[in-house]
Order: C-alpha cells, then structure tokens, then sequence
C-alpha cells in the first residue's frame, strides 16, 4: 500500500519537467509502527501520510494509513485527492475521480452474496 503511494508520488514527480526544490519536509517513525510524513514545494504541491501498525489477523500485521497529496496540472486546475490504505486497499478520493455508480455497488454486492454453483 505504501509502495503504491511512493509510486504515485514518484510519477507526480517525474512528469515536472523541471527540478522543484521542497520547501517543508518532517518525517517521524515511532518503535509502536506510528509515522508521519508531510512534505511541500516550491510549485505548491504537497503531501501528507500517517499511519500506523494495524493486527488484521492473528499474528498478522499491516499498516492502517490516510494521507492526501495536492498538485497542479499543466490545465492550471490544483488536483487534491484524500485517500486511506489498509486491509481493504488503497481507496482514493477526489472531486475529478470517477466515482463507481450505485447500481454497479449493489449489483457486484449482490453476486458477493449470491455465488455461483454450477448444477451437476
């Protein structure tokens, strides 16, 4: 989940054709599995992440993380996507991402609840 997010960031990163120097940065790691990380540039774009070690099962552990970043696109529109990472996967949001529509939720809820059995 942490790796998609880097990802993202890095191809944020090199899509700007010139270097942008960070003007804020703070990092933070505690021994219980808590960070923290927030940096901002020079162009205005920005970004933050917390998280923190989660038990998703006996003995199994993963990080619980919500975070935004911010940009401009070469439209000249400031992007601002909010998102959480965890057991249930990486789930962004954003006014300019498209939302899934109702009736295609209750549509794949209902074949989760109704599985397939093929009749001998």
């Amino acid at each position: 989940m942490l790796k998609v997010t880097i990802l993202a960031m890095c191809l944020v990163a090199a899509w700007a054709a010139d270097v942008v120097p960070i003007v804020s940065q703070e990092s933070s790691v505690d021994p219980d599995g808590h960070f923290h990380y927030s940096y901002e540039s020079a162009d205005g774009s920005k970004a933050v992440q917390d998280g923190v070690l989660k038990e998703v099962e006996k003995d199994k552990f993963g990080n619980a993380i919500t975070g935004s970043f911010e940009y401009k696109g070469v439209d000249g529109v400031t992007y601002h996507v909010e998102y959480t990472a965890d057991e249930n996967g990486y789930v962004p949001h954003g006014d300019h991402i498209p939302q899934v529509p109702e009736y295609i939720t209750r549509a794949l809820e209902w074949a989760r609840s109704h599985p397939y059995v093929e009749k001998p």
